[in-house]
């Protein structure tokens, strides 16, 4: 829950936002591989190649509306660690959801961080209290509730349904819906490149979620290592 966040927010300190989406759309493939290694879970080759595909795609695309790789920087080992942060807690959070609950797991996972969180954010408001228009405050409400909370309902909710390997497949639109609602919100351009480039991307990700049809069903289902603690 927090690093994966901090780490993103110390890198865009310094590098642009475009070149960290080009890092950060990594995330799907390492998502594939964390359930690999911690779930037990064996994706059929199909989706491996659609994954692969899918990956380079997200990366290109990313790339050219960033503007380029570039060369690397101390931000981009945070933005790989954020990566990494990311899929170990997916991994984990699909299997504990298995067994909580989707909202379940999301609502224990802030209380644990509440003390933390609490902390950092009395520091920080003390240092430079906060200022902002009400249009400001409606957006951080609406990061705090929804994309930080209510939106992970849904998301450990397909975790845990599995397999999380193909499940996570789907944050290869991440980028490509940022683009969109860039441009219906924000008014910036959107090309036909822009267009072409995101169906690859979503043809991908479809093309990986619908490979775990040929999975057996041992490898789309592990069973769980997490038990219920009695009340």
């Amino acid at each position: 829950m927090l690093g994966f966040p901090l780490l993103t927010s110390f890198a865009l300190e310094t590098a642009p936002a475009g070149h960290s989406a080009v890092v950060i759309a990594l995330l799907p493939a390492a998502t594939a591989v964390m359930a690999v290694v911690r779930c037990r879970e064996r994706p059929p080759a199909p989706f491996w190649a659609a994954a692969a595909v899918g990956a380079l795609a997200a990366v290109a695309f990313a790339s050219v509306e960033g503007g380029g790789l570039g060369r690397l920087h101390w931000s981009d080992a945070l933005l790989f660690g954020a990566v990494v942060a990311a899929a170990i807690g997916y991994a984990e959070g699909g299997l504990l959801a298995r067994e909580l609950g989707a909202w379940q797991t999301v609502s224990w996972a802030l209380v644990v961080c509440a003390p933390l969180t609490l902390g950092l954010a009395a520091v920080s408001a003390a240092a430079q209290p906060p200022a902002a228009a009400p249009v400001e405050w409606a957006a951080f409400a609406y990061l705090a509730v929804v994309s930080a909370y209510l939106g992970f309902f849904a998301w450990y909710r397909g975790l845990a349904i599995g397999p999380i390997a193909q499940v996570g497949q789907v944050q290869l639109v991440q980028p490509v819906l940022s683009i969109v609602w860039a441009a219906l919100v924000l008014r910036e351009p959107l090309t036909w490149a822009t267009v072409l480039g995101g169906l690859a991307v979503v043809a991908c990700a479809g093309g990986a979620v619908r490979a775990r049809r040929g999975a057996p069903a041992a490898a789309a289902r592990p069973r769980p290592r997490y038990r219920r603690a009695p009340l």
